[in-house]
């Protein structure tokens, strides 16, 4: 069975890393939500894919530099606010596993922080969780805080050595985009021991093509169509 992966929540549905896309995305039955954090200028981990906030809000300037009072003002679309990781969790409530793009610099350590709360005082599991990150400095770091949580390492073109950067970062799992993978760097992953999920598929034909070489899991705006 392939894994039907909600790509920030359902975001062909609803405007992306809202809460909106979040229940959408569960009404759909997904396996797993994909959410993009950042850490902003007062330190919350923030659900935000883009370094600034021009794209998906009406606000201007980078997360980075607002604070969370100042984020939360923003309209992210059809009157949605930019949510707390937490948030998200809330809403979420083990319905789904949460897989965590780490976009900004220095959120590992805060994102542990939260994970190891929500599964201390929560009831959440370590196995509810997927870190993942194109930065896979981070990724390393996140690993020194935190063995039992899964990682995943996003790739946007075929290494040298295939499914070898993963491997090297004791990975769960190999997350290729749709213009790269092939069947022998999903061969070679499977070789390795790891998991492939494949980024992102949202026309039918693409997903039925990709299907065929055997990925575990498939990251889409319209997770229906898997």
């Amino acid at each position: 069975m392939v894994l039907r992966i909600g790509h920030r929540g359902a975001c062909g549905y609803a405007p992306e890393n809202t809460l909106l896309s979040f229940e959408k995305a569960l009404e759909l039955k997904v396996d797993f939500i994909e959410l993009d954090v950042q850490v902003c200028k007062t330190k919350e981990v923030v659900v935000i894919h883009d370094t600034k906030v021009d794209r998906t809000t009406n606000g201007k300037g980078y997360v980075a530099e607002k604070t969370f009072a100042q984020l939360k003002k923003m309209d992210a679309g059809k009157g949605q606010r930019i949510p707390l990781l937490e948030e998200v969790l809330d809403l979420v409530n083990k319905a789904a596993k949460v897989n965590i793009e780490i976009k900004g610099e220095q959120a590992a350590k805060p994102v542990f922080d939260i994970i190891k709360r929500y599964v201390k005082e929560e009831n959440w599991d370590w196995d509810d969780f997927l870190i993942s990150s194109f930065n896979h400095y981070e990724l390393l770091e996140f690993n020194s805080f935190c063995a039992p949580v899964k990682i995943g390492a996003i790739i946007a073109g075929i290494p040298i050595g295939y499914a070898q950067c993963a491997v090297q970062l004791n990975a769960y799992s190999l997350h290729p985009s749709k213009e790269f993978i092939n069947q022998a760097l999903v061969d070679d992953a499977h070789k390795s021991g790891l998991k492939v999920f494949a980024y992102t598929l949202n026309e039918k034909t693409d997903i039925e093509k990709i299907k065929k070489l055997g990925v575990d899991g498939i990251f889409s705006n319209f997770p229906d169509r898997i």
